[in-house]
């Protein structure tokens, strides 16, 4: 009789964790699985239907303890980690968000090189689209191996950053980072009441995942037919072409949904951010779906049609509720709350301003909305350029490879020798700011990453480093 695989999943209680857990609990006939879980009542009494189940074992612990971890990975074929804390949590804690994020990284790498077959176990780490920074058209798409970055005060991309390095340059044999977008659930139609809401630039662009997608993500990963070429990489995650939307279609599709006023009637223009998030459409997004076959290939519009009758009853009364009364709503929101854009302005923020702004004058010129333009940036996709020949298998790349893939960056690869094939093994390299680091010419070329220091700085230059 075939033993079934054991599968420790973190994060299960949240969005994608749970619609995880879901697509595993109904393959139960192959997949044991072990969950670590905060102790919260909240935890409690949503996994107490499944603390008796026969393929469950629930571990009552936090991800920030190396030993509530190791006890959850030994025997473990899989750890698919999940877990960690997002916005807009991570917004107004960002030491917390740093210190559990790269730690519970870290207490996972340790824990699989501890067991005896470390080599052996998948390990997954699901990082995000926050990685890729701030994309404004024309520049709006992008794909694994453009240059990894954080936007200024983004301490949840800045861990999520650290914390994919903390895998790809652990030397595991079996590991991957997938990068989720944006990604859609029932619940996010209801979440509107966070400032943070208005970060979001009209004009930026999101490539969505619906949360189904992102659940068989994660149990397709374990299945035997995964194939060896898909691990030690980086992945985009997304539910397709369809759902490659404008922030102010996304916008309008949610209002519709909930059964709200049009945009023009709940918001300003300018109670909304002009720069400084992240989001991009992908030309590599494929690329996961060719291997891990997890798509379900609805169209956005009816997805959207779905979620509208999964919304709670009273938003059947949003119809009955002024448009100006939503608005004043919305507009007490962006002013009252210190991550609020409005506040910003009202109490004199300049670091924000300029950072989501570019200038407090620039805010000013914004303008109403008979001056927005609705046309839909550009289907032809313009990238940067990465320096080498990104068509040359990896296993080909020369010493040439690694000096030219610095170029664009201002950098050098400071390597006199490489073994072709030998991509895993970290080389030196200087970046514009001739700070020297070493990292993997894996984590460079294929995932687009540079400089720790620079990446620190982004984020808020006047402030100490939070990596010491």
């Amino acid at each position: 009789m075939k033993t079934k695989k054991r599968v420790f999943l973190t994060g299960a209680t949240g969005n994608m964790g749970w619609a995880g857990f879901k697509e595993l609990l109904g393959r139960s006939d192959r997949f044991d699985i072990t969950l670590l879980v905060r102790p919260s009542k909240k935890n409690q009494k949503k996994l107490k239907r499944y603390t008796d189940h026969p393929s469950v074992r629930i571990v009552w612990g936090d991800l920030s303890n190396y030993a509530d971890v190791l006890k959850c990975v030994e025997g473990a074929d899989f750890v698919l980690h999940v877990g960690g804390m997002v916005s807009p949590m991570a917004d107004r804690y960002p030491e917390k968000t740093m210190k559990v994020n790269i730690g519970s990284a870290q207490n996972v790498v340790n824990a699989v090189k501890a067991q005896p077959n470390r080599d052996e176990i998948g390990v997954v780490y699901i990082g995000s689209v926050a990685q890729t920074g701030h994309h404004a058209p024309p520049y709006h798409w992008g794909r694994c191996g453009d240059l990894v970055t954080a936007s200024r005060h983004d301490y949840y991309s800045l861990s999520k950053c650290i914390a994919e390095l903390v895998f790809a340059e652990s030397g595991l044999k079996k590991w991957v980072s997938i990068r989720q977008s944006g990604m859609l659930y029932p619940e996010l139609l209801t979440k509107a009441n966070d400032p943070i809401t208005f970060h979001v630039p009209f004009n930026g662009v999101l490539e969505w995942s619906t949360v189904e997608d992102s659940g068989r993500v994660l149990a397709n990963v374990c299945e035997d037919w995964v194939p060896e070429e898909f691990w030690r990489g980086f992945y985009n995650l997304s539910s397709g072409p369809s759902f490659r939307l404008t922030n102010y279609e996304f916008e309008k599709m949610l209002l519709e949904a909930i059964s709200c006023p049009p945009v023009e009637k709940v918001f300003e223009r300018n109670w909304f951010a002009t720069q400084n998030f992240h989001g991009q459409w992908y030309t590599d997004a494929d690329r996961l779906e060719d291997m891990l076959h997890f798509r379900e290939n609805v169209d956005a519009k009816e997805y959207f049609k779905r979620l509208k009758k999964r919304v709670p009853w009273y938003f059947s009364l949003a119809p009955l509720a002024p448009a100006f009364a939503i608005k004043a709503f919305m507009k007490h929101l962006a002013t009252s709350d210190p991550l609020g854009t409005l506040y910003w302005f009202k109490h004199g923020v300049e670091e924000r301003i300029d950072a989501h702004f570019g200038s407090e004058r620039m805010w000013r010129e914004i303008g109403d909305w008979s001056t927005f333009d609705y046309s839909r940036p550009s289907d032809e996709a313009l990238l940067p350029d990465l320096g080498f020949d990104e068509t040359k298998p990896s296993g080909q790349w020369t010493i040439e490879d690694l000096h030219k893939s610095a170029l664009p960056k201002g950098g050098q690869c400071l390597a006199t020798e490489f073994a072709p094939g030998d991509i895993f093994t970290p080389v030196r390299w200087k970046c514009a700011c001739r700070n020297e680091f070493e990292l993997s010419p894996n984590s460079v070329l294929r995932g687009g990453h540079w400089c720790p220091e620079c990446l620190n700085k982004s984020v808020l230059p006047e402030e100490p480093t939070l990596l010491e």
